[in-house]
């Protein structure tokens, strides 16, 4: 009786748990290193930090109007030597090209034609031998060791962008590279059809790794608050409506668990974390995608892991268990190891008392028969 009784109260006891830590089981994911390394997984720890409100733009990098020149002839002639081709970078005072000049002479004057500005080669007119005219353009150098970012910024936003506003420029073109700058100026007029001022940022180019005609991406900072917690957007995942970020489980190894949070402003590189999330919580920012879809690639529980982290039994959702609950189960335990030890005498009892009722069922039988036999002699006599 008392065995039922204990028996009875295990699941009332294991609900109670359930309750208490219900969440935990269903929203721990255990990996084996080999799923790790196959996820490629990477963590930061969350930091209250500077968060920055950003105005998204996007725009072109410019050559700057007046860092260009031209070579030109002051007579006219003809070619005779040409020392700068497209692509050559060229320096101030550099010769560049030789006329000959349609005056008589043996041999006829030449004139050395030298760069005004050192620079790029963009564009030639000329080839060796051909007639030139001193209206005309030989050689377009452009100076590009520094160059214009163009932000197309949307006039509703102009308002709180002025010159001096600082702004993180990305180029596709160079990859995850962030540039810092800080607005110079606007332009001299309004894109009607757009809707949009021009915001003009100079950036140092003196690696002439940036090109006229390359996009522009701008994160032109409006305004900043202090001491904001805030994740990587790569760590946010799941529906619009249920946000959740990956949280390296502190005591489990290759452990990870989905914590449900609570979402502010974003920027372009972070989003806010209003509630959810603690200082020094490891969220996991590249791979946390895959790992939305990933299960347990570990083979093993939840309970299993615990105990052998911690070296003693846990509940099934990986609650620590009650006394009750210990109770419970050792009577469980002692229940089962009783009924294995008085198996095999109820099985002998079964058989003796089988054999009892199969020989009074004989005799009850044989009694029978003999009282009715007796009870025929009379009438044949």
């Amino acid at each position: 009786m008392k065995y039922s009784l204990f028996l009875f109260l295990i699941p009332i006891a294991v609900g109670f748990s359930f309750a208490a830590d219900s969440g935990r089981k269903a929203n721990t994911i255990i990996l084996d290193q080999t799923a790790v390394q196959n996820l490629r997984l990477e963590l930061v720890a969350t930091t209250e930090e500077t968060f920055e409100t950003t105005v998204f733009a996007i725009g072109r990098i410019e050559e700057i109007s007046a860092n260009r020149s031209a070579l030109a002839s002051r007579i006219p002639g003809r070619v005779i030597e040409l020392n700068a081709h497209v692509g050559d970078e060229v320096e101030q005072g550099q010769v560049l090209a030789v006329i000959e000049s349609r005056q008589p002479g043996d041999p006829p004057p030449s004139v050395e034609l030298k760069a005004l500005l050192g620079g790029l080669v963009v564009d030639t007119h000329a080839r060796i031998g051909e007639p030139v005219e001193p209206d005309s353009d030989l050689l377009d150098i452009s100076d590009r060791s520094s160059v214009w970012a163009v932000a197309r910024i949307p006039e509703p936003e102009a308002a709180n962008i002025v010159p001096g506003t600082k702004a993180r420029i990305r180029i596709p073109a160079l990859g995850e590279t962030f540039i810092e700058a800080t607005l110079d100026r606007y332009g001299v007029e309004a894109n009607r059809e757009a809707g949009t001022l021009e915001g003009i940022f100079v950036l140092d180019n003196s690696e002439g790794r940036l090109q006229p005609g390359m996009r522009v991406e701008f994160s032109i900072i409006t305004r900043s608050r202090k001491n904001v917690m805030a994740v990587p957007h790569e760590a946010i995942q799941g529906d619009p409506t249920k946000r959740v970020v990956f949280v390296e489980d502190f005591e489990l190894p290759n452990a990870f668990i989905r914590a449900p949070v609570v979402l502010g402003e974003e920027n372009d590189r972070y989003v806010e974390i209003i509630n959810g999330l603690f200082p020094g919580d490891e969220v996991v920012t590249r791979g946390s995608y895959a790992l939305s879809f990933a299960g347990s690639g570990s083979g093993i529980s939840l309970k299993e892991a615990l105990d052998a982290a911690h070296g003693h039994e846990h509940a099934e959702d990986g609650s620590e268990l009650t006394d009750e609950q210990r109770a419970a189960e050792q009577a469980e335990n002692e229940g089962a190891t009783e009924s294995k030890e008085l198996s095999p005498a109820l099985k002998s009892g079964a058989l003796i008392w089988a054999g009892v009722a199969t020989l009074l069922c004989l005799i009850l039988g044989q009694m029978l028969w003999s009282t009715k036999r007796k009870a025929e002699s009379p009438a044949e006599s």
